[in-house]
């Protein structure tokens, strides 16, 4: 009994370690869009700085779960949920990267504006998406919610389509910006993109930690 106390004592550190690492991917893109659509430079570097605690809050879970399937060889429920902490972890962390991007493009063009004003409105959008989607991951991982966590498929349609948009914009005849400005609104779309991608990917694998189903 004492073992499965400390098991669950283990298992409540791990799920506390990913609502961090959800809610440090969520101010790091939210600081990396004010410092793109702001020429921020103090908010982007501080995302620079910052990329380190997500990635050692990664590294934390990575050592926890490893220590616990090597001292507990838990069976195969509490293996599914070890495994999926792991799968889950590995989103978040690859969700601060690409905030991390964003930050370091910021950066590379200060101190003028990444985003000429023709994509503002678009990257402003597809930041509030991402803030909804990085803020239910974290709710969903506090909660097991597998009801929120099916419910960031419909956010991230919403980010697909205004990547859609963002191209119709770039493409458009009347583009008055050379190659190089559509380079970095490609860019910076696909990391907002892959961002949410992340997001959903980290919800399925908490339906399937619930429900044991694949979604």
């Amino acid at each position: 009994m004492a073992l499965r106390e400390e098991f669950r004592a283990d298992l409540h550190i791990v799920s506390q370690l990913l609502v961090d690492m959800a809610e440090a991917v969520r101010t790091a893109m939210s600081e990396a869009t004010k410092g793109l659509l702001h020429a921020d430079r103090a908010a982007a570097e501080d995302v620079v700085a910052r990329d380190a605690e997500v990635d050692a809050l990664y590294q934390q879970v990575e050592e926890r779960v490893t220590d616990l399937m090597a001292r507990q060889a838990p069976v195969a429920s509490d293996l599914r949920v070890l495994i999926t902490a792991l799968q889950v972890a590995a989103d978040l962390e690859r969700m601060g990267d690409l905030a991390d991007h964003v930050a370091k493009t910021a950066l590379r063009r200060h101190p003028s504006p990444a985003v000429p004003a023709e994509l503002r409105a678009v990257f402003t959008a597809k930041a509030e998406v991402a803030d909804k989607m990085a803020a239910k991951i974290a709710k969903v991982l506090s909660k097991l919610d597998p009801v929120a966590a099916a419910e960031l498929e419909t956010d991230d349609d919403a980010m697909d389509d205004l990547h859609v948009d963002l191209f119709k914009v770039m493409l458009s005849d009347d583009w008055p910006y050379g190659a190089e400005t559509a380079i970095d609104g490609a860019l910076l779309g696909r990391f907002y993109e892959r961002f949410a991608d992340h997001a959903v990917n980290a919800g399925h694998h908490v339906v399937y930690l619930v429900t044991g189903e694949q979604s």
